[in-house]
């Protein structure tokens, strides 16, 4: 899920679509196609270094970036004059680096958005400024999305980057709850995460989208301001017809995860957990889950109160209900546009009641 913490385009696209990856040789067969170029959004607020380590990754992809767009959310660190500093002296960001300094901070979802909408490439990625991509990434992201016309979001494999070996997540899942969670989060990286599949939305850490199709589904839900956003996000292109998947072969090694125990966390979480229960769930589904929710969130408030973050939890609740009122008026505009069947919604929920105690 995105992270608020620690955002010119050439006349043709770089190519390049062979590279080392793993030691092994990758070779997409869509390697004598032209390689679309692709705009590369960070949201930052008062990243510090990391952002900075972030803009030198890009500068050293395998495939570079169309464009970088850093849309920064009012820092007051000295991160924006040193991205600033470092994009006029790389001459691979020179002219391809676009800073744009706001003047107050506008939360993940609208700086996302201000991005995307600036964007007039076919794809863009998203990555969280404390998210460092391997030199294949971009390239990896883009071939998954040439053999999978099915799916409009593309996640990342994310690497804890202060734990060797660690996953921080390969993508998220929906509870049939109403819970979500970064799947592989905490542990250590198995076989089974080295193949790409059908997830049910990709985090926006380090994400690539087809552009239209965003916009299609309305883009980054702003009253959501940071956290769960991206799985709003995916819910409404399933919705619509667009599905997601998991890239391997795009790796990031993400900070992030060790400041999602903070209270912000808990109360932006919590709050939009129950928006997108209400706004997002099809049909018949949404009056079960809303109880399943209700439910989920007594054992949830009891956990966290017992780590002192009770106060943030039961003000995410009672702020989630007086917003319904406003999210209800968005599930009309967002139902009428489903274009796929229940059934199709529903099998990708994990299902498993030992998430009851998340």
């Amino acid at each position: 899920m995105g992270n608020p913490s620690p955002q010119e385009s050439p006349d043709e696209p770089p190519d390049g679509m062979e590279r080392i990856l793993g030691g092994d040789t990758f070779r997409p067969p869509v390697a004598l196609m032209p390689v679309p170029a692709v705009t590369v959004v960070i949201v930052n607020f008062n990243g510090g270094d990391h952002v900075v380590r972030c803009l030198e990754c890009l500068a050293a992809q395998s495939l570079l970036p169309g464009r970088i767009l850093l849309i920064d959310n009012a820092s007051s660190d000295g991160s924006l004059e040193a991205c600033q500093r470092l994009a006029k002296g790389d001459p691979k960001l020179v002219d391809r680096t676009i800073v744009d300094p706001l003047v107050a901070n506008l939360g993940f979802a609208a700086g996302s958005n201000r991005g995307i909408a600036q964007a007039d490439t076919e794809f863009v990625a998203l990555l969280n400024p404390d998210a460092f991509p391997e030199p294949g990434w971009l390239e990896a992201l883009v071939a998954a999305a040439a053999i999978h016309p099915e799916a409009a979001a593309f996640g990342s494999r994310q690497m804890l980057a202060h734990s060797p070996g660690m996953l921080d997540g390969i993508g998220d899942c929906w509870h049939f709850s109403g819970m979500a969670w970064r799947e592989g989060h905490g542990r250590p990286l198995q076989p089974a995460d080295l193949d790409g599949k059908e997830i049910f939305s990709a985090c926006a850490a380090a994400v690539l989208y087809r552009r239209q199709a965003v916009l299609e589904a309305g883009g980054f839900d702003e009253d959501y301001f940071c956290y769960g956003e991206d799985v709003d996000l995916g819910y409404r292109l399933r919705l619509i017809g667009h599905g997601a998947r998991s890239v391997p072969e795009a790796v990031v090694h993400h900070i992030g995860g060790s400041s999602n125990a903070g209270t912000a966390a808990t109360y932006y979480g919590h709050r939009n957990l129950v928006w997108t229960v209400a706004k997002d769930t099809p049909g018949i589904f949404v009056y079960p889950t809303l109880l399943a929710h209700l439910s989920q969130s007594i054992v949830t408030g009891m956990i966290l109160g017992l780590r002192g973050r009770g106060r943030a939890f039961a003000r995410a609740k009672w702020d989630a209900v007086r917003g319904l009122g406003r999210c209800w008026q968005k599930r009309r505009a967002v139902q009428a546009c489903r274009r796929v069947s229940l059934w199709k919604i529903g099998k990708v929920w994990d299902l498993g009641w030992r998430r009851m105690g998340r």
